[in-house]
């Protein structure tokens, strides 16, 4: 079932679930766009309703609008916002590319960064027939500037027959490139806990990626008013911490 956080006629706000693509996919497999077209079509608003004019212009009305505007990795959960017009999404799609949508994530890594706050500024070069990116050097012609900065929450070690430190942390993207926080963090020396792309560990490969965007901040494309949304994870490795601060 779609886990709504917020909806009105230009936006609806949503959780994504780990596993599920954000944006349409090309397989049959469900997505976000198809799930909230779903919910879209079952619960009609003013703007969904047809028109004298579309009603008569076709006898086979098209399916719910939806404007992706930023988009999560499969493995990824946390909060997005969708528009619901045209209108909406050309000015939200503005705001993202002038970094007046702001997006913070909560990650477990293994280890624990030298710096409890720090910034993390290196230079990605994205292998689109893999599906990777990695760190490359600054002259790199097809290099990209990646910037986050991040925070530790917590730190715990793990009771296992190889106890291992394990950090929740805080993340700010300033930049968003393809897989930019596993990618820095694993270059680091930091992979994020359930990576098996970055994290060069086999087990990791059948754990969930402990990667969630918890916290989206932006201005309502219609009222201009701040929306601010927030959500605390509690699945998975996260949920190590949460016995932790019990």
């Amino acid at each position: 079932m779609l886990s709504i956080l917020y909806e009105d006629n230009h936006i609806i706000v949503v959780i994504k679930p780990d596993g599920l693509e954000s944006q349409s996919g090309k397989s049959f497999a469900p997505d976000m766009v198809s799930e909230i077209r779903k919910h879209l079509a079952s619960h009609p608003q003013d703007i969904h309703k047809l028109t004298k004019e579309t009603s008569t212009a076709s006898k086979y009305p098209q399916p719910p609008y939806v404007g992706v505007i930023h988009r999560l990795d499969r493995p990824v959960s946390g909060i997005m916002v969708y528009a619901k017009n045209p209108k909406a999404a050309a000015s939200l799609s503005t705001s993202l590319q002038q970094g007046k949508i702001e997006k913070w994530y909560q990650a477990v890594i293994c280890g624990k960064p030298v710096d409890n706050n720090g910034t993390y500024v290196d230079y990605l070069k994205q292998d689109k027939k893999n599906n990777c990116s990695r760190i490359v050097d600054k002259s790199d012609p097809e290099s990209k500037r990646a910037e986050l900065e991040y925070k530790v929450l917590d730190c715990i070690q793990t009771e296992e027959k190889d106890p291992q430190y394990l950090s929740l942390v805080e993340i700010k993207l300033l930049t968003g490139r393809h897989h930019q926080i596993r990618v820095q963090f694993s270059g680091h020396g930091t992979p994020l806990y359930g990576d098996g792309k970055y994290g060069n560990n086999e087990k990791a490969v059948r754990k969930s990626l402990a990667l969630c965007a918890c916290h989206l901040k932006f201005k309502h494309p219609a009222t201009g008013k701040i929306m601010d949304f927030q959500i605390k994870p509690d699945t998975g490795a996260f949920k190590l911490f949460s016995k932790s601060n019990d």
